[in-house]
């Protein structure tokens, strides 16, 4: 790789996210009628179990507060500040406030950060925030920040950054707010995600800005690593088989509208396919997860390219949703930094001339022949062409035609 994409690699590997882990600490008297409408939360930040950081975490709920200006003025210093800007004297919201926000009666007051080297930035501390908000709210509440001033401390100006990449707006010169219920706010922290893990990867630089020639001069980004193709050929095996199992109960019927299922989750111009059809479609995951057996999976044609985007998809739920399951995919197989990159995945295995992602929102031709597996269709619509989802893309490269059914 070129010199600009390798120094900040050892900074990369130092600073990474999955050494972050977060604690959060509340506590009170059961019958404590102060915790009603504030409930306050200390987050430690530790790195391989040592503390690399904290943060405070203020919950206000304005309808079980007998009075939320009092209660938060009580607590004094930022909290307070908060109070007098959000809120007028009768503790009623402020109309530019009001105005502002969808549901301004759920607070999430955050200050009181420190975090300490290779983790004091900003991108960070907005992954530590997101991390925050989606476990101490359920997305219906308004993120309060600090807004930092010459002489305020490092920790505040480090949240005014993090607000700042997570598309806080200014509401006075010492508040920003986030409405969590809106898509700017998810949107940017998917986003933030994103950026902190490829800065990872990728040697300190966002995935984006790496030059060509850093991909053609480095032989990790031509090939998977062994966890993620692991992953994905289960996912494939998965997929296989409940495209047999669906593609034996329905035989030659075409999908009713609204079908869910395997097939059910195909471009609408496969709808009317019959059985034959959904056979080879099923032998297209079967051909990519042995593919990967021997160490790439490229797609052969449409089929495959549905197969293999519905493969990444699974992969990545897997990779999300199922820990368990994920750890003994990935048993006994070496860690990487690039492990579980679905973007750079999908641009290694798929040809960048095809658009997958257009497949998938073709809508069925106003009349299709039935199609029993043949590799050309008869219509002459647009839509119809791309019902031909088995026919190499380069006639040099194709698929054993002997090579049979996983199931007969």
């Amino acid at each position: 790789m070129t010199d600009r994409a390798r120094v900040p690699r050892a900074v990369a590997a130092l600073a990474d996210p999955a050494r972050l882990a977060l604690e959060f600490r509340h506590g009170g008297p059961l019958m404590d009628p102060t915790m009603a409408g504030v409930q306050i939360w200390q987050v430690s930040i530790t790195a391989d179990g040592r503390p690399v950081g904290s943060l405070r975490a203020a919950r206000g709920l304005w309808w079980k507060a007998v009075e939320l200006r009092e209660r938060l003025t009580d607590e004094g210093h930022f909290l307070a500040e908060v109070a007098q800007q959000l809120m007028e004297p009768d503790g009623s919201f402020t109309s530019d406030f009001d105005e502002l926000v969808r549901e301004p009666d759920r607070l999430l007051i955050l200050d009181r950060c420190r975090m300490t080297p290779p983790w004091d930035d900003a991108l960070t501390v907005a992954a530590v925030v997101t991390a925050v908000v989606d476990r101490l709210t359920d997305h219906h509440f308004v993120v309060v920040l600090p807004r930092g001033g010459a002489s305020d401390n490092a920790g505040t100006r480090l949240l005014e950054q993090a607000g700042r990449v997570l598309d806080a707006v200014e509401f006075t010169d010492r508040l920003l707010v986030a409405d969590t219920s809106t898509g700017p706010f998810e949107a940017a922290a998917c986003r933030v995600r994103d950026r902190l893990i490829d800065r990872f990867r990728h040697g300190g630089v966002d995935r984006d800005d790496l030059a060509e020639e850093d991909w053609l001069e480095n032989s990790e980004y031509r090939e998977l690593t062994p966890r993620t193709a692991a992953l994905l050929r289960l996912s494939l095996e998965q997929l296989s088989t409940e495209a047999w199992r669906e593609a034996a109960a329905l035989g030659d019927e075409p999908l009713p509208h609204g079908t869910g299922g395997l097939f059910g989750s195909l471009p609408p111009v496969t709808m009317s396919r019959d059985g034959a059809w959904r056979r080879r479609m099923a032998r297209a995951f079967d051909d990519l997860a042995e593919d990967l057996d021997r160490g790439h999976a490229v797609p052969h044609c449409q089929g495959e390219e549905a197969a293999l985007h519905l493969g990444i998809r699974r992969a990545q739920s897997i990779h999300r949703n199922r820990p368990r399951l994920l750890a003994r995919a990935e048993e006994g197989l070496p860690a990487a930094a690039r492990d579980y990159d679905w973007h750079a995945c999908a641009d290694l295995l798929f040809d960048e001339r095809h658009d997958v992602q257009r497949l998938f929102t073709l809508t069925a031709p106003p009349q299709s022949a039935g199609d029993s597996g043949n590799d050309t269709d008869s219509s002459d619509t647009a839509d119809a062409a791309h019902l031909d989802w088995f026919a190499a893309f380069d006639e040099n490269r194709t698929r054993d035609p002997a090579r049979g059914h996983r199931r007969p």
